[in-house]
């Protein structure tokens, strides 16, 4: 059972760091916590992978401090695969998806909103530990009751989104380009990755694991 929990982890950290990638090609908008790297992307010059591990790893010494019980072998399969394997993704796609059309992106978009929430389902499902950005909201709302976590989550996303476009804009970013790292993307992974997540959960990802158990 706990080999099942963790190939899931394993896959789903991947699918979702590929999607990222598609993301990216989109440049409509990504998910918060993305928009925040993408803005420390422009500004500090490293590869985007190793950046990803030293914020993470920040984040981690946070959660190690202040609530380490959401910490498990996800956690780390998350901070150390999925940046990398985003650059790799994106790096790949920029040579076969040259010069994208507004069709093509919208695609690449929808495309990577579908693959972000299956990947996220079987990761969450698996339960082996959370990421170190989810453990921040949920810090705040179990361990400090800042609020209920809905609304910490909110804050946390406020907070990525805020930070991303003020590090992109200092980065020397122009305003017109900000849509690719806070856009569209943005409003729908807010607003919909919650029911498209639970639907990959109930038709994927629970029985998978409900298989393994019969």
């Amino acid at each position: 059972m706990k080999a099942r929990r963790i190939l899931m982890s394993l896959c789903g950290v991947i699918i979702c760091a590929i999607s990222v990638g598609v993301f990216k090609i989109a440049a409509l908008g990504v998910d918060p916590f993305q928009s925040l790297m993408s803005g420390l992307d422009k500004l500090i010059p490293i590869d985007f992978g190793t950046l990803y591990v030293i914020v993470n790893l920040l984040l981690l010494l946070f959660s190690l401090i202040v609530d380490r019980t959401k910490i498990g072998i996800a956690t780390f399969i998350n901070l150390f695969l999925l940046g990398y394997i985003t650059d790799f993704t994106y790096q790949l796609l920029q040579t076969v998806i040259v010069d994208p059309s507004m069709v093509v992106r919208g695609a690449c978009l929808l495309v990577g909103i579908v693959v972000i929430c299956f990947g996220s389902a079987l990761y969450m499902t698996a339960d082996l530990g959370v990421s170190t950005y989810d453990a921040i909201a949920i810090a705040m709302a179990g361990k400090w009751k800042v609020a209920k976590f809905q609304y910490c989550r909110i804050i946390t996303d406020v907070i990525c989104v805020v930070a991303g476009v003020a590090t992109f804009l200092i980065a020397g970013g122009q305003w017109g380009a900000i849509p690719t790292i806070a856009g569209v993307g943005t409003i729908i992974t807010a607003f919909f990755m919650g029911p498209l997540i639970e639907f990959f959960n109930r038709t994927v990802a629970r029985p998978l694991l409900a298989k393994k158990k019969a």
